[in-house]
């Protein structure tokens, strides 16, 4: 009997044990699912616990950078033992947020650079190195080098990009930043960087420097020749007065005897699209001369009226041929008023748009899309010649393929 009293007691015991475990397994469940009461005990939260709670309730709220963004910065805020640079950390975000899209030409200005971007240059001379720079996907780079010029005698051909200015190559310079930076050091010698690549959209290439001195350039924006009875008009840049300055060229070429026409377009890095649109008024009697697409929809821009010249014409591309000069290849190739020959153009149909931040950096972006006529895009793709002529060196076999092509118009 006692025995067995022992026995019953020793089983007691057991469940007691068992039944102690049960409770503090259980709390210890509670407790843990209770951070804060966790904390007031003197027990803290576990790291991996708390961010699963959290993130498990993020997949509906975040949704968006900023809200992303600032969980992290009150985070920081309230736990962290360091401080975060306000600065750098603004030109890291914003800089990674606009690299993330697709556009190419998508960046973040900080304000130091952003007042350097800004400064008037449109009313300046070619203050600088004897280039007349382009620019693509972002980059700067060489559309035309001027004969004679010092960057000529040093090896700069067309389609250099720039890499650095003076030892300068912390970030991707533009065209405006790079002619900026010239017209800023007028008088003086720059050490400029460059990179040869073997096609605009090439990372990598043979790199250079050359010292060169900075000082302001007179170089005429349109040039005439006479080839028998072929006038040739070349074009460097779509400026403010261009469309007076070609029509000059025609009339003048005109009365010398000229019965047809080359408008060379070769390494024009485009310019205003008003221009461009009145320069195609100048030769397309009526119809549509480009297609402008944003997030609004999309527009066209037409031609009517009264036209310099009804003669044969040709047009001369290479792939230094962007923006507004595109648009004016395309119109006259696609309006049948013209033939195109050459290398297909650049593929730079887009307008960028900068806009200052309220706390003085800026973003750009791409805005608008330019279509020919007939709805072809330009951007990434060129205006296609009608006849393929690749360049040669010594001899510009392209011109000469261009004045045959309507010299054969005026005899056919």
């Amino acid at each position: 009997m006692k025995r067995q009293r022992g026995h019953m007691r020793r089983i007691a015991a057991a469940l007691l044990v068992f039944l102690l475990l049960c409770a503090a397994f259980m709390a210890g469940f509670f407790l843990r699912s209770q951070p804060a009461l966790m904390d007031s005990l003197g027990f803290p939260a576990l790291e991996g616990q708390s961010a699963a709670n959290d993130s498990s309730s993020g997949k509906t709220t975040f949704d968006s950078v900023s809200m992303r963004v600032s969980d992290v910065e009150n985070l920081l805020a309230e736990f962290s033992l360091d401080s975060v640079n306000l600065d750098e950390a603004t030109v890291g975000v914003l800089g990674a947020m606009m690299a993330s899209t697709d556009d190419p030409y998508a960046m973040y200005y900080d304000p130091d650079r952003y007042n350097s971007y800004i400064k008037e240059t449109s009313e300046r001379s070619y203050a600088g190195i004897g280039v007349v720079f382009s620019e693509y996907n972002g980059r700067a780079y060489a559309a035309d080098v001027f004969e004679g010029s010092e960057a000529e005698a040093r090896g700069v051909v067309p389609g250099d990009f720039v890499v650095g200015l003076d030892g300068d190559e912390s970030h991707v310079w533009t065209m405006t930043e790079v002619v900026n930076f010239l017209s800023d050091h007028d008088g003086t010698s720059v050490v400029v960087s460059w990179m040869r690549p073997t096609s605009l959209d090439a990372e990598t290439g043979l790199e250079y420097s050359t010292t060169l001195l900075c000082k302001e350039y007179v170089e005429e924006n349109v040039s005439t020749e006479l080839r028998e009875n072929v006038g040739v008009i070349r074009l460097r840049q779509i400026t403010a007065n261009s469309t007076d300055l070609v029509r000059q060229a025609i009339e003048q070429l005109t009365a010398e005897g000229a019965a047809g026409f080359v408008l060379d377009l070769r390494s024009n890095p485009g310019g205003y699209l008003s221009q461009a649109v009145d320069l195609a008024g100048l030769l397309l009697r009526s119809g549509v001369v480009v297609e402008v697409q944003t997030n609004e929809g999309s527009s066209t821009k037409k031609v009517s009226g009264v036209t310099v010249t009804d003669a044969p014409v040709c047009v001369m591309v290479d792939e230094f041929t962007s923006a507004a000069a595109e648009v004016l290849a395309a119109a006259l190739q696609d309006n049948q008023r013209a033939t195109v020959v050459g290398q297909t153009s650049a593929g730079k149909g887009s307008v960028q748009v900068t806009r200052e931040l309220t706390w003085g950096g800026a973003v750009r972006y791409t805005a608008a899309y330019y279509l020919t006529p007939l709805g072809h895009e330009i951007s990434g793709v060129g205006v296609v010649p009608d006849i393929r002529v690749s360049a040669n060196e010594g001899v510009d076999n392209q011109i000469i393929v261009a004045v045959d092509s309507v010299r054969s118009q005026l005899s056919s």
